[in-house]
């Protein structure tokens, strides 16, 4: 059936909701052809369905026909989509949502945290460094061993690790580990040597290498630094590429997510991203923003759009600061612990507004970083600068739909101006319960008003969108759910003046992952919510995320993930079902 042909009027969903079950059939618009004798492939019951709808929030039954929702309304009702070939699916004590997707990540950094050293669990300098000489023990002489996931915020040292701490266990190896943000690494003597970083290198414009007292560098590099050990590192094959990004895939499908918005793709990963999804082994929706590097050869092509909508790629992503951890965020006023830096701006204004003002002739979507309060306002600075230059009538497109990724530190006087210049706040609720434990150290009091100020940003009419910016963060809707709702770190702790009246309600919080990621990705007319003719993506948990004590958020299982009406991932512990 031609996606055309499920151009289905929601009128019939009015139907369905009143009860009417002989007359809650599929229409088509615009014709009046009932399609109710074809049976459904798949029909859902048995549970709380919550539709991400504010006019009809919750339904009890689903049904699923050629990938799209052919029926959503009472349950007895639904027994007309009955089949001898329908899968029928009891909840049992889950809950099924509109897909999750997850507005900002990296899914071959998901993929590859799978496949490298992973040292998210890593608790002090001395587990850094055990980590590091046991997989030293399994790399060849001579090789460089890369690692990412550390962050020390919580470490009993109370400092960053440097090349001194590496040495003794790595002394031929070259070992490059990336912090958690991907914002810094520490490198050993090994790699700076390789790279030639000496006491004598200047860092580029947007970077910074931090040196000791004795004019050494630590091995610390900041932000666009970091661009020195790169040939240190091999160079992946397309094959490699393949791999691992299908793994990040099945990582996510397997967590609940049934999309991505993936962050900073290069241009040459695009064709092979492409390539999974029409061999059909991708099993996520895949929204690509790419580097800039992608941009003329994006605008040359426009809009692409392979495997009915599996994988789209129509925006840039570019970066206006760093982050807050490694102290790259550009603020408006220095660090409270490290008053002599304000951080790191690594946008220059003339290109960034150029770049702003060709994108809105050739009607590509800008996704940018922004972490600072000065950053953010930068951005919302030329935003209103490109708007200015360019008028409506020369804008391929009117409702742009910009995207302000992290939107972290924003000055109070800034928040407004969201809704005022059309861009989204693209937030990521893990880097708050994070961030917490070092964010009032690095700002003061005082400028945690405007941090992670969700409710806020909605309450002035800002569009907002949710992610986890994995591998950043672990990845996973539960985390990102709860601290939503919660604003409080996984121990339930949440510290003074955290501000708890920026965390939403649950219901918004369901959209923050559901219906508005579609509508930052220009897809709210067939994804986000519930509704007949909508795409069949779904998310199944074993407990209500609504209702249930938010602690609990934390703890319940992904039982199902449904993505084009096809189940992409099944927990062997979910529901019974019958077939």
């Amino acid at each position: 059936m031609s996606a055309k042909t499920w151009m289905i009027s929601l009128a019939v969903l009015a139907v369905a909701g009143c009860g009417q079950g002989e007359e809650a059939g599929l229409v088509q618009q615009g014709g009046s052809e009932d399609l109710r004798e074809s049976a459904a492939d798949l029909v859902i019951w048995g549970g709380p369905i919550h539709t991400a709808r504010d006019d009809q929030p919750m339904v009890e039954a689903v049904a699923v026909l050629d990938g799209r929702i052919a029926f959503a309304g009472p349950q007895e009702a639904a027994q007309a989509w009955l089949g001898e070939e329908t899968r029928l699916i009891d909840l049992n004590g889950g809950a099924m949502y509109p897909g999750f997707t997850d507005s900002h990540i990296h899914v071959y950094g998901v993929g590859q945290r799978e496949r490298t050293l992973n040292l998210d669990s890593v608790t002090s300098i001395d587990d850094l460094v055990a980590s590091v000489e046991a997989a030293i023990a399994d790399t060849p002489e001579g090789a460089t061993l890369s690692g990412r996931g550390w962050i020390e915020t919580h470490w009993p040292e109370g400092r960053f690790p440097t090349r001194h701490d590496l040495d003794p266990v790595s002394p031929d190896n070259p070992v490059i580990l990336r912090r958690a943000d991907g914002h810094a690494l520490v490198a050993n003597s090994a790699a700076l040597e390789a790279a030639g970083v000496t006491r004598d290198s200047v860092a580029p414009s947007g970077g910074e290498i931090l040196f000791d007292d004795a004019g050494e560098p630590t091995g610390i590099l900041v932000d666009t630094a970091m661009g020195a050990m790169a040939p240190l590192v091999a160079t992946p094959s397309d094959a490699v590429i393949r791999d691992t990004y299908a793994e990040g895939a099945r990582r996510l499908v397997s967590l609940g997510w049934t999309g991505a918005h993936d962050m900073s793709v290069p241009w040459t990963m695009v064709p092979i991203i492409e390539d999974i999804a029409v061999a059909g082994e991708l099993p996520l929706r895949s929204y690509l923003s790419v580097g800039p590097e992608g941009y003329a050869p994006l605008a040359a092509g426009g809009r692409r759009d392979v495997a009915d909508g599996r994988v789209i790629t129509r925006a840039v992503k570019l970066y206006m600061d760093g982050a807050l951890g490694s102290r790259g965020a550009a603020l408006l006023e220095p660090y409270a612990d490290r008053p002599e830096s304000s951080g790191l701006a690594i946008a220059e204004a003339d290109e960034t507004i150029g770049t702003f003002t060709q994108a809105l002739r050739d009607g590509i979507q800008m996704n940018v970083h922004a972490i600072g309060d000065r950053g953010n306002r930068y951005l919302l600075d030329w935003v209103e600068e490109a708007l200015a230059q360019v008028p409506e009538g020369e804008r391929s497109i009117a409702d742009y739909r910009w995207r302000d990724e992290h939107s972290q530190i924003v000055n109070p006087a800034d928040i407004p101006r969201f809704a005022e210049l059309g861009v989204i706040a693209s937030v990521q609720p893990s880097h708050a319960i994070g961030d917490l434990h070092f964010a009032p150290d690095r700002l003061g009091d005082e400028r945690l008003v405007g941090a992670y100020a969700w409710q806020s940003l909605l309450d002035a009419g800002a569009h907002l969108t949710g992610g986890s910016d994995a591998p950043v963060e672990q990845g996973d809707p539960r985390i990102e759910f709860y601290a939503a709702v919660a604003r409080a770190d996984l121990s339930g702790f949440q510290g003074e003046n955290w501000h708890a009246e920026e965390a939403l309600s649950r219901e918004d919080a369901l959209k923050l992952f559901t219906a508005w990621p579609a509508y930052a990705s220009f897809r709210e007319d067939e994804l986000g919510t519930i509704t007949v003719g909508m795409r069949a993506d779904f998310t199944v948990f074993s407990a209500d995320i609504m209702t249930i004590p938010e602690a609990e958020i934390l703890t319940v299982d992904p039982w199902m993930t449904v993505v084009d009406g096809e189940v992409v991932y099944e927990s062997p512990d979910s529901f019974h079902h019958g077939e």
